[in-house]
């Protein structure tokens, strides 16, 4: 692969190296088994209450100085949907299960694949690798030690541990001055639009990197340098870098 003025990459992590809302899925269906298996419901019930979560999840604003830890407030997030949608339950310890088997079965599935790790590893021998995760500290940091980062990265960044996250351009420069390098040494990678692409863009990398889900629309307004369906297109696209 020939160097073209690139001497970094920076990598977006959730839907990016790891598949973040499979997982998450999967949880949710372990979470409906135990449901099933715990309350006298229908499965719309059980849907209802797992899509409650979710919403909880969506609309989620973390602040450290409540005095509660994340997972106490996603425990919350369970017991408010289970207490919404079948108000007799024992939601204090049903919230209580279902958020520590979510939380569990997610992490268990949140690792890199054998073709991931290996495109990281042949990476790293041509340029510097930094990871730029948005997100809560402990959250993003226990999805960086069970996906194993530290053994691919020459440096791992969480929003949550800094004044500002993803898009903003402070926490890119910031990643420029841990590695060394300039804006325009850089390709940014990632799935989102709103947070990689724009970020990448307005801290004016050398190219971005848009890693497209299925299904998902393109922006009239961002607009990537290059979009590929998976982060293992990612070798053809550095050829083309100019």
């Amino acid at each position: 692969m020939e160097n073209t003025g690139v001497k970094a990459i920076i990598f977006d992590l959730d839907n990016t190296l790891i598949d973040t809302s499979g997982a998450g899925q999967v949880a949710l269906q372990k979470v409906g088994e135990l449901l099933k298996s715990t309350l006298n419901v229908d499965d719309a019930t059980i849907e209802t209450i797992c899509n409650g979560f979710k919403q909880n999840l969506y609309n989620e604003n973390f602040n450290s100085a409540s005095g509660k830890t994340i997972d106490e407030v996603r425990t919350l997030h369970w017991e408010k949907s289970l207490r919404e949608t079948v108000p007799r339950c024992p939601v204090e310890s049903l919230g209580s299960d279902c958020y520590k088997l979510w939380k569990s079965s997610r992490l268990q599935l949140l690792t890199m694949s054998p073709e991931v790790q290996a495109l990281l590893q042949d990476l790293r021998t041509k340029y510097k690798l930094l990871l730029l995760t948005n997100g809560e500290t402990q959250t993003q940091r226990e999805k960086v030690q069970v996906s194993n980062c530290d053994d691919f990265f020459d440096e791992v960044v969480v929003g949550g541990e800094q004044l500002e996250q993803k898009p903003s351009v402070s926490i890119f420069r910031l990643c420029f001055e841990i590695l060394g390098v300039e804006a325009q040494d850089c390709v940014m990678v990632g799935d989102s639009l709103e947070t990689d692409i724009r970020g990448g863009l307005k801290a004016q990398v050398k190219a971005t990197v848009w890693v497209k889900r299925a299904g998902e629309s393109e922006s009239n307004v961002i607009k990537p340098h290059y979009t590929v369906s998976s982060v293992l297109e990612l070798p053809r696209v550095l050829a083309q870098v100019r």
